[in-house]
């Protein structure tokens, strides 16, 4: 990860509680169908990542705000792109459980969806018992039910370095999605101490959003799980456009 860029009065905080990043192995040309032209999706032994990314915001705020705090549930859904020589995440979407996900979506024109959101976890010191999601809504619905090994999370499919893995994976600092007025790219930044995801089994997992986007089959099992109870982030609002 790189190192910790100069915090702002503009952007915001968040404490990132009971993280869990769960991964599927999707058809590259499937998931290029998806994305605009000048970004590639990062190909790995023929297949490309896309991850369900869910915590909680305990709590998310900014800066110039820091009395107005948000606790809630959170799902992003990406995957892993190249664009002009930058790696990072392409977002297909956010799932937030509060009303305060239209602001991004209607200021920032995000895709953001206001759903339930129920993240739950139980831990023994660092290191997971259970974790379980429930989102469900018209556009986010999912089921995950992980439990910890106590072990570290092996290389995700196709990775061997570990510089490799935290600066495209786990780590990204950079991401991109569609605007939801059809304006183009919008492109934003984030910064994280590198995460140290333990390892999860995966009991259950369901992402609708991936399986109507074409790239998860019904009943798909995902390639690698990881938790984390906490983690700090830096969220350097507000997104900009991505200019070509």
């Amino acid at each position: 990860m790189e190192q910790r860029p100069r915090v702002r009065w503009h952007h915001a905080s968040a404490d990132l509680a009971d993280f869990a990043m769960v991964s599927w192995a999707a058809d590259p040309d499937r998931v290029a169908a998806h994305l605009p032209d000048g970004f590639e999706p990062d190909v790995r032994e023929g297949v490309t990542l896309v991850s369900l990314v869910a915590f909680r915001d305990h709590p998310f705020h900014f800066r110039f705000a820091r009395q107005i705090r948000l606790s809630t549930g959170q799902v992003n859904y990406r995957t892993y792109v190249r664009h002009k020589g930058q790696t990072g995440v392409w977002f297909f979407g956010t799932s937030l459980a509060s009303r305060l996900a239209h602001l991004p979506a209607a200021a920032w024109k995000m895709p953001w969806h206001h759903e339930t959101v129920d993240v739950q976890a139980a831990w023994e010191g660092e290191k997971a018992r259970t974790w379980r999601l429930h989102a469900d809504g018209r556009w986010g619905t999912a089921e995950v039910t992980l439990r910890g090994t106590g072990r570290p999370m092996p290389p995700p499919l196709g990775f061997t370095t570990d510089d490799e893995i935290s600066r495209i994976v786990t780590d990204p600092a950079l991401g991109w999605y569609n605007r939801r007025d059809g304006t183009g790219t919008g492109r934003y930044s984030v910064w994280h101490e590198p995460l140290t995801l333990e390892d999860a089994r995966v009991e259950s997992a369901h992402s609708q959003v991936f399986t109507d986007l074409g790239l998860v089959s019904a009943g798909q099992a995902p390639c690698h799980a990881g938790l984390q109870r906490r983690s700090v982030f830096d969220i350097h609002t507000p997104p900009r456009r991505q200019i070509s």
